[in-house]
């Protein structure tokens, strides 16, 4: 899936409300090693929901990130970016089987129907899903993604203003499937969840294709701020303790129980953080409900499902999902196994799960990253 395309070596860069994240892998033997890599924050008000509302800001910020590159210096000007998963929109429709180029006159006028923008005035793309079961018949599973031209043009326009050359341009979600399912292929459906800094992200994969996104406002941010008003302590003090802490071993339904055992420091402090956290988890919790509902009822297309239409697996992923217990709270919360997702997992050996440069904890914030850049080189 692509809405800009050639394929010389490019590198991967992931923009977001709040920063922007630099990736470089290349290839090493029958794998990828991490060559360059950065982040960069980026002020509020600058992007706004993935709407660009200081493109001179942007470019600038962008042309600094790339002289700032830890590792070796960046060799291209050639970049894979990320475009916001809020302003897409994505479905896998059927069609009659037909030749790929009678395909490219025909699901323009079948997008239509789907497409919630007028046609006109977006990016469309489309590519043909290959059957879990080699199911053959004649019809053909097409994943349509579709962004408005007036979100897309600004990107690309501080790209170029950064002395940049945009290959592809990529919705996140695609990226992050690309980066945490093995060898593109899961034979049931699965739930993935980025935890991101101004957002969450919900994706679910199954197949070979992503089936369903949707995003919503939480995100670690309000994790932080909530355990800096509520402790009264400064904003990089709660995102210490929350990294530490955590969620602890302590659930909803021990709480009460805790409180009457609590001796030590660390109890009291984990303890305080959960009471924090609660409303804000029970609105997660509430909303991945509401996700995989959605899906379950929705998915009536069997092709890309194995037995049953419910989620096996949930993968969590982004810097917010450091967040300490978070993967046994939401499975205790869900009864769906939940673990971390491995970005790592289609560039290094089976046995590695990060590089001395960058540690698995902070290689999750750079998911999407990992994927953009793991299309250009997967490709050649």
């Amino acid at each position: 899936m692509e809405f800009l395309t050639l394929k010389p070596k490019a590198f991967g860069l992931d923009i977001s409300d709040l920063s922007l994240k630099i990736i470089n892998l290349k290839k090493k033997g029958k794998f990828l090693s991490l060559v360059s890599w950065g982040e960069t924050s980026i002020k509020p008000g600058i992007i706004e929901e993935g709407e660009i509302k200081d493109k001179k800001a942007l470019s600038k910020i962008i042309k600094e990130s790339l002289n700032k590159v830890k590792g070796k210096k960046l060799e291209t000007k050639n970049v894979i970016v990320s475009l916001p998963e809020k302003r897409a929109f994505l479905q896998v429709i059927q069609m009659p089987k037909m030749k790929k180029e009678e395909l490219k006159t025909a699901v323009p006028f079948e997008a239509e129907n789907y497409v919630p923008f007028p046609i006109e005035k977006v990016y469309l793309d489309f590519q043909v899903i290959p059957s879990v079961h080699g199911y053959s018949d004649k019809k053909l599973d097409i994943l349509i993604a579709a962004i408005p031209q007036e979100t897309v043009d600004p990107y690309v326009f501080c790209l170029k203003e950064a002395g940049l050359s945009p290959q592809v341009l990529e919705i996140e979600s695609q990226s992050i499937s690309r980066a945490l399912i093995k060898n593109g292929l899961s034979p049931f459906p699965v739930l993935l969840i980025d935890f991101g800094k101004s957002r969450t992200s919900f994706i679910i994969f199954s197949g070979y294709s992503l089936q369903f996104t949707s995003s919503i406002p939480i995100s670690s941010q309000i994790f932080t701020e909530v355990i800096s008003r509520s402790l009264k302590i400064d904003i990089k003090e709660a995102e210490r303790l929350k990294l530490k802490y955590g969620l602890g071993v302590i659930s909803k339904n021990r709480l009460e129980e805790e409180r009457k055992i609590l001796k030590s420091r660390k109890k009291i402090i984990e303890n305080k953080i959960f009471e924090a956290l609660i409303p804000a988890l029970t609105d997660l919790i509430e909303q991945i409900k509401r996700c995989l509902d959605y899906y379950q009822t929705h998915a009536d297309n069997k092709r890309f499902l194995s037995s049953s239409q419910r989620v096996k697996k949930i993968l969590i992923c982004g810097r917010g999902a450091n967040l300490k217990g978070l993967d046994n709270f939401l499975s205790s919360e869900l009864k769906i196994p939940v673990e971390l997702g491995n970005p790592w997992i289609n560039i290094l050996p089976t046995f590695l799960k990060e590089v001395p440069e960058l540690p698995f904890e902070e290689s999750l914030g750079y998911t999407t990253a990992l994927g953009l850049t793991l299309r250009g080189v997967k490709e050649k």
